[in-house]
């Protein structure tokens, strides 16, 4: 289920010693020694967002990771984080410490990029996804051991080793300095995209039966027929990434309607009944926008 709140929002963010679990780190190298990144990466923020790329030292670990931070009146905490480059992205959890909830994307070159502190992520740990560069990740928080809500970045080798002057937005943010860059990522025209699918959110096993539109989203109803479950799921196609109004339900004849719904940044669902042999009322909403079916499915 996506998150219904967000942290709050703080208006500065100083440089932050955050103390990381040795297991997830290796030792800092540069590019230089263990092969360049040949991949280009953009800001992992909207298009047009402008943050500051801080690479502090001395005591920033692991050295050349880059905080994200607050620029000017923008507060970065809530801010939609974005694939800064393709590859396949894996999704974890180190609960009160270290990265907190985290990401790590592997690129088709073997490099590897990391986002941690994360507030939401939207697959669950243990789950990965192919991402283009772009595709919607997680929103900045504070998780972990992290002092304020901000984005730690880092730019990792094939072999692991650190970058300690990634280069994001063409601009190489050097050891030791603080950059404000002006993000292009999904400046192309295209839409963004929900990162979820009916299936997806359902589970294994279910498959799309019937949908209806919404202005704002879709509602399906999924059926498996291994267990006879139905399950309907919300999905959103505006204001993804931001908690907005959604909901979903599922009623089979003659019992008690089943629902979920609150604000969520992508989906409203999964709901779930055993309706074997029996119709069905199904629906849900985005905003203002609902539907509700007519008893059907009854086989």
């Amino acid at each position: 289920m996506p998150a219904t709140s967000r942290p709050t929002v703080r208006s500065a963010i100083t440089a932050l010693a955050v103390t990381f679990a040795v297991a997830l780190i290796p030792q800092a190298a540069s590019a230089q020694a263990a092969g360049a990144l040949a991949v280009s990466h953009k800001s992992p923020f909207n298009c047009g967002k402008t943050f500051y790329a801080n690479n502090w030292t001395p005591t920033h670990n692991p050295a050349g990771s880059i905080d994200w931070q607050n620029y000017g009146s923008d507060a970065i905490n809530g801010e939609t984080v974005r694939a800064t480059a393709a590859g396949t992205a894996t999704f974890y959890n180190a609960g009160s410490t270290s990265y907190g909830r985290w990401v790590e994307i592997r690129h088709s070159d073997g490099t590897r990029t990391r986002y941690a502190h994360l507030a939401t992520q939207v697959k669950s740990p243990g789950s990965s996804m192919t991402v283009s560069q772009g595709t919607v990740i997680g929103t900045v928080g504070s998780t972990g051991g992290s002092n304020a809500p901000h984005l730690h970045y880092e730019q990792r080798t094939s072999s692991g080793a650190m970058d300690t002057s990634p280069t994001v937005e063409g601009t190489t943010v050097s050891l030791g300095t603080k950059k404000a860059l002006k993000s292009t990522n999904g400046c192309g025209g295209g839409s963004p995209t929900n990162p979820n699918t009916p299936e997806s959110v359902c589970g294994s096993g279910f498959t799309v039966i019937d949908s209806a539109a919404l202005t704002g989203g879709r509602v399906y109803l999924l059926y498996n027929s291994g267990n006879k479950n139905n399950c309907v799921v919300t999905l959103k196609t505006t204001s993804l990434g931001t908690a907005t109004s959604v909901s979903a339900f599922l009623q089979p004849k003659g019992e008690s309607k089943a629902s979920d719904s609150g604000k969520f940044d992508y989906y409203a669902g999964p709901v779930k009944r055993d309706a074997a042999g029996q119709c069905v009322v199904w629906g849900g909403s985005v905003g203002s926008s609902t539907y509700t079916s007519p008893s059907e499915h009854c086989g």
